[in-house]
């Protein structure tokens, strides 16, 4: 089974037309071109489930098209899509913003879904997607220590409560290093499918792991690989594995 793991940045790309004609400007283009690209990249490598990061669901950038959607429709997957703003959040009432969110997609039959919300960071959804073998937690942590910190206690509750296997993947903005994930992993028994700490960001030069797709002892990583895909500030990883007895 294949997974892949890609925080596309809205479709929005890179290069100096990002920051032209001022610094991320490219936020507030048109989007569907470069995301044609992305979809190309993820047809190419076939997954079965795809978590997405950073994804719009309908500004007019995205011309009104949910992302998601759009790429669930070529894959011929089902999907999941939640805005990464809570209800109360000012977030919600500011155009663009507001469309703003994560999914996972995926080939596979979806037994149930739940959205959670972090108390801490603007940042706050935790998208969970139970499957018939696991379950899948999908994550953009905080980009303020403090909060990433809380956020990691109350996602290490959501987790011990699964009974069945468990991927937990995301952009978790491990901007200190993976050092300040150690406690959540001792803690969950959970493994990053990444043995060799290969970087991700920024893509142009990857220099620091922030995503991560971390695995409980009854997933095997048979392989993993950072594509060197230059359509977004992230590059994907694509995780392959197989469910087996605890290990």
């Amino acid at each position: 089974m294949r997974f892949l793991l890609y925080n596309i940045r809205y479709g929005a790309g890179i290069g100096r037309r990002f920051h032209l004609p001022v610094p991320y400007s490219g936020y507030l283009k048109r989007t569907n071109g470069n995301l044609n690209k992305i979809v190309g990249f993820i047809r190419s490598v076939n997954p079965d489930i795809i978590g997405l990061i950073e994804v719009d669901s309908g500004s007019f950038r995205s011309e009104k098209s949910n992302q998601a959607e759009a790429i669930a429709g070529e894959m011929k997957h089902y999907y999941i899509y939640q805005s990464k703003y809570s209800t109360t959040s000012v977030a919600q009432k500011i155009p663009v913003l507001n469309k703003q969110g994560n999914a996972i997609l995926t080939s596979r039959e979806i037994k149930s879904q739940k959205f959670h919300y972090f108390r801490e960071g603007v940042k706050r959804l935790v998208m969970e997607l139970e499957l018939e073998e696991f379950t899948i937690f999908l994550v953009h942590l905080s980009l303020k220590f403090r909060h990433r910190h809380y956020q990691l206690q109350e996602l290490h509750s959501m987790v011990k409560d699964v009974k069945k296997p468990v991927i937990v993947a995301g952009d978790f903005n491990a901007l200190c290093g993976d050092r300040e994930l150690q406690l959540f992993l001792a803690a969950t028994g959970l493994k990053s499918a990444n043995g060799q700490g290969k970087p991700s960001h920024p893509s142009r030069s990857p220099r620091r792991q922030l995503d991560y797709i971390f695995c409980s002892p009854e997933i095997r990583a048979t392989g993993f690989q950072v594509p060197p895909v230059r359509l977004s500030d992230h590059m994907p990883l694509i995780c392959d594995f197989e469910i087996g007895t605890h290990l």
